[in-house]
């Protein structure tokens, strides 16, 4: 009789994971529907940060007075022909350091690290811009045409946006700083903690990890019973 051994069986071949764009599901779309609620909440937050920019803008930017006569509006002082420069200027600089707090406060909030943050920023870093451009214009507005024909009452210039191009600075530097923040992370997944694993309700089903070592644990058992 012969008594070698039979070869054991080489198993299953393994399975190769289905790629991306090939029937399989996108991976971060999980991640993406889990940080969605708190992505919202970002850019409603910085939505309403447009309001005090606006503000400071308005308080910020230098204009000149003009003293309504009877051969039209004279300049009180001697205002500067750079107004309106020195007015982006001044709304630049107040959006850039929106769109740099903005990023480097998004970079700490660590477990919402992820592209829905990214899009966050950059939505609601642009929303700012608006909402503080129209509201630094609208209390800006500049006399009305019964002030200009009132003859001795004094007038001050309108506020104005002159180069829309100032209207993207605050997301070019928000999405910026987290960028640069993400590259100096040696972590690949951007130190963000792992979710808590889902408990069963009471009486459940367990998951199937622990259902396949409890079954692993029960087929040893008669083994170890017939040695």
């Amino acid at each position: 009789m012969d008594s070698t051994p039979a070869p054991a069986s080489a198993g299953p071949p393994p399975v190769r994971p289905a790629r991306w764009g090939a029937g399989a599901p996108w991976p971060g779309r999980a991640e993406l529907r889990a940080d969605l609620r708190g992505s919202l909440v970002l850019a409603g937050v910085l939505l309403l940060a447009g309001v005090p920019s606006g503000l400071l803008w308005w308080a910020l930017a230098p204009r000149a007075t003009f003293e309504v006569t009877a051969d039209g509006p004279v300049p009180v002082g001697h205002p500067s022909a750079e107004l309106l420069v020195a007015d982006d200027g001044v709304y630049t600089l107040v959006l850039a350091g929106l769109g740099l707090v903005a990023g480097l406060v998004a970079w700490r909030l660590r477990r919402r690290r992820g592209v829905a943050t990214v899009l966050a920023l950059a939505v609601g870093t642009v929303l700012a811009s608006l909402v503080a451009w129209q509201l630094g214009e609208l209390l800006g507005a500049g006399p009305s045409p019964a002030e200009l024909a009132a003859v001795g009452t004094q007038v001050i210039t309108p506020l104005r946006l002159g180069s829309p191009a100032a209207l993207a600075v605050a997301p070019f530097l928000a999405v910026l700083a987290y960028v640069v923040s993400t590259l100096l992370t040696a972590a690949e997944d951007l130190d963000r903690p792992d979710p808590a694993p889902a408990r069963p309700p009471a009486g459940g089903p367990l998951p199937e990890a622990e259902t396949s070592e409890s079954g692993a644990s029960e087929n040893e058992a008669p083994e170890g019973a017939v040695r």
